[in-house]
């Protein structure tokens, strides 16, 4: 019997954002042509994700201009050759939101999106957190997207 992609609870979804090592944003251009890329996310409280970034560039022009999101990452991946059905598969967990990004202007809001961050990257390294952010707190972007809408999780085990 064929193993069906399942829908799965928002959760589940949200775990898969966690256990991603990238998620890419897709985002729109000022000029309304499409941007995505993958980033370095971090779940902060709730359905609240982070990023850092630098003050110029495209994705902040396209934020600023076009706030609306689009999440999209897999957790697992694993491609096979179902020999018994000589059918070429691949199992996966996948999540999908849309949300709002906003750059945060309060700096304890940016030390801990910044701190979520490290945590979760380079957690053998927190000794050194706080040195960086008397450093470069003030030249760091930080962005946050919270999602308008329940995150859709998708899986074939």
């Amino acid at each position: 019997m064929r193993k069906a992609t399942r829908q799965q609870s928002a959760e589940w979804a949200l775990e898969v954002f966690d256990k991603a090592p990238y998620v890419t944003v897709s985002m729109t251009r000022p000029d309304g042509t499409p941007y995505g890329l993958p980033l370095s996310l971090v779940r902060g409280e709730g359905t609240t994700f982070y990023f850092h970034c630098a003050d110029e560039g495209e994705k902040i022009d396209c934020l600023r201009r076009h706030p609306v999101v689009s999440l999209s990452a897999v957790s697992k991946c694993t491609p096979k050759f179902e020999e018994e059905r000589g059918n070429f598969t691949e199992y996966y967990h996948s999540a999908v939101a849309i949300g709002r990004a906003e750059i945060v202007t309060d700096e304890e809001e940016k030390i801990y999106a910044l701190r979520r961050l490290c945590e979760r990257f380079l957690p053998r390294y927190m000794s050194h957190f706080d040195a960086a952010i008397r450093r470069s707190l003030s030249r760091t972007t930080v962005v946050k997207i919270t999602l308008t809408e329940p995150p859709v999780g998708k899986c074939k085990p």
